[in-house]
């Protein structure tokens, strides 16, 4: 298992957007993109399977079991069941079911360390503004960002009414870098900059 791999974040290339339940732009990665990650850093030793799934009225659930070595991760996946328009009848549960069952896969993923930071940043986005950000105690040398440092970066700028592609914009701007990729002193400093009066 290459761990660093496995945890490095996602190149904003290959970070999407959709509209969240409450109307937030949330970050994801695709499938595809997941699938890849874990072939790498795995050497395709990892398998998947659907261990159950549900359809109701709406949406189908999936329970899935993500397994590497021996190891087992499992999580619940869902999608919306697609229905015509004119009758309401279903389009493809087959679709929904793959849909969900990829849901599934990629969180799962996320309990081995894979695109762990979009769902960070998902939970900072939905923490309400009058909650305070602590700001993170200096950088003791000047290694990798921390992940407090990282959420202080996309907490304070949220509350600013900054989108995640705002930050990420901005820290480039700062210093040609993603937020992710920053050092501690250089997260320290956004923090700073993003605490002032400003964040143009």
């Amino acid at each position: 298992m290459n761990r660093e791999l496995l945890e490095r974040p996602f190149d904003a290339t290959q970070i999407k957007q959709r509209q969240g339940a409450f109307g937030d732009l949330l970050d994801y990665v695709e499938g595809a993109t997941v699938v890849q990650r874990l072939n790498d850093a795995l050497d395709g030793l990892w398998s998947f399977r659907v261990v159950e799934y549900k359809i109701d009225a709406q949406e189908v659930l999936v329970l899935g079991q993500l397994t590497h070595t021996g190891i087992s991760k499992m999580q619940f996946g869902k999608a919306t069941l697609t229905r015509s328009r004119s009758d309401n009848s279903l389009i493809s549960l087959g679709d929904d079911l793959k849909a969900a069952a990829t849901d599934a896969l990629k969180k799962c993923a996320t309990l081995f360390g894979v695109g762990l930071h979009l769902y960070l940043h998902e939970a900072i986005t939905q923490t309400p503004a009058s909650q305070p950000v602590t700001k993170p105690s200096a950088p003791s040398d000047n290694g990798r960002i921390t992940a407090r440092q990282l959420a202080a970066i996309y907490g304070i700028g949220r509350a600013k009414g900054m989108s995640n592609k705002d930050i990420r914009a901005y820290a480039q701007d700062a210093f040609n870098r993603l937020p992710d990729f920053l050092s501690r002193q250089e997260a320290s400093a956004v923090i700073q900059r993003l605490q002032g009066d400003g964040h143009a």
